[in-house]
């Protein structure tokens, strides 16, 4: 990646903050985008004060998950699917691993732990590149499952929802774990109609065996681990609790009635149930795989101040702009040059922004969701918006950090394989949305 790259934010958030003052100008609102701009300022300092809490719940429990060693369980478990989409690629060679471990890592929302694999795999697969510089298909298609990958639990936009008073703030996993499923079958169908149009020579299946011993996915020598399994008591109690629980849940729906499953109701209360359950399953995973869960959770808590203060400059930096532009009359502008657009996909003009910024910048999407989150946290929209955010990847930043690494120019058809999966990921997104809110 050219370290000279402006990136596309830079020319968007400038755009925004002086069209926003020449609007206001011809508007006679120079007061209220001067207001709107200190007040925005304000919000987004304590809307992320507001996040630590929050993230540090959800990094702590993840850590649990990453200890117990479910990254690895995830990662066999989608092995056999990985095999087949990138046959051009060894099995046992390490790029499989590596690919695999990203993935795994996206889908539990570690994107800490999904970039550095992601770095590895590009690096593995440049290994087997018979055209230096040039894009395989196994790198497209990678690239476009990378930026669709299926969501279990889109983490940061959990805890935005939390910190604006949201009552159900897990309420969005449902509709992100649908929306990225149906994204993900798009980036591997564009990507293997492309492939099909664009050859290119065969890849190079040649490795050493000191690639084969960096493949460590399934090692049959498994690691010292200092895991203690918990007591017979302890086994007992939490397997009752757990049995305790199933009780309940077959309670209710004999209450309610065998048809209520199939019903628009179930699947909107369903909303309610997973929050809960991925959080106890989560602990109780790590809990029977001898995880001290307590400590273990109080550890990886501790980077949740760090995370919640690195997003400040940018909620600053996006929440002004968002600010002024609104406060302008400009939003009003758009919102009604659109409206024709938006009114027949069902999109509100207002997220619009959202869904052209995403692929751009996830910092800048970030932001307009928080922002929209933040003023509206019980309204459509918001809900809308923080589906997009978690059903959608910064694509234009994925690309060029991966590509870069390895050198990369000639990126073929991976750009436009994974604006497919972005566009259907949006569009799934709402109207799931419209069925569940």
């Amino acid at each position: 990646m050219n370290k000279s790259q402006t990136s596309p934010i830079n020319s968007i958030w400038l755009f925004m903050i002086i069209s926003a003052t020449v609007i206001a100008a011809y508007n006679n609102r120079m007061m209220e985008i001067t207001e709107a701009s200190f007040e925005a300022a304000k919000n987004a300092v304590t809307l992320a004060i507001g996040l630590i809490g929050s993230m540090a719940l959800w990094l702590g429990i993840i850590q649990i998950v990453e200890t117990a060693g479910g990254m690895k369980i995830i990662a066999r478990f989608i092995y056999p699917i990985m095999v087949k989409l990138f046959p051009n690629i060894p099995a046992s060679h390490p790029a499989m691993s590596a690919i695999i471990f990203n993935i795994a890592a996206n889908a539990l929302g570690l994107g800490n732990a999904a970039t550095p694999m992601g770095l590895k795999a590009m690096a593995e697969m440049d290994k087997l590149n018979p055209e230096k510089g040039t894009a395989t298909d196994a790198m497209c298609l990678f690239l476009a499952i990378n930026t669709s990958s299926v969501t279990i639990i889109p983490i940061s936009v959990i805890t935005i929802r939390a910190s604006a008073g949201v009552t159900n703030p897990g309420d969005i996993i449902l509709p992100t774990i649908i929306a990225t499923f149906c994204s993900t079958i798009m980036a591997v169908v564009a990507a293997k109609f492309f492939a099909s149009r664009q050859p290119m020579p065969s890849i190079n299946q040649s490795f050493t065996s000191e690639d084969l011993e960096k493949n460590d996915l399934f090692d049959r020598e498994e690691k010292i681990s200092e895991l203690t399994p918990p007591s017979k008591i302890g086994k007992l109690v939490f397997a009752s609790l757990i049995g305790v629980f199933l009780g309940a849940i077959i309670y209710r729906l004999r209450l309610r009635g065998i048809p209520y499953i199939f019903s628009l109701t179930f699947l909107q209360s369903l909303s309610n149930w997973l929050l809960p359950i991925l959080i106890c399953s989560f602990l109780l995973f790590g809990y029977f795989r001898g995880v001290k869960v307590y400590e273990t959770m109080t550890e990886g808590a501790k980077s949740g101040f760090e995370v919640a203060i690195r997003v400040i400059p940018f909620m600053v930096a996006i929440f002004v702009a968002i600010g002024m532009f609104r406060a302008s009359g400009a939003l009003d502008i758009i919102a009604g040059i659109l409206s024709p657009i938006t009114n027949l996909i069902g999109i509100p003009a207002e997220a619009l922004p959202m869904a052209l910024i995403r692929p751009l910048s996830g910092s800048g999407a970030f932001g307009i969701m928080s922002e929209i989150v933040t003023n509206e946290p019980l309204s459509f929209l918001s809900y809308l918006v923080s589906t997009i955010q978690g059903s959608t990847e910064t694509t234009f930043y994925v690309l060029a950090v991966y590509f870069g690494s390895v050198g990369i120019k000639k990126t073929r058809y991976a750009l436009p394989a994974a604006l497919s999966a972005d566009l259907v990921g949006i569009l799934i997104s709402v109207i799931v949305c419209r069925i569940t809110f």
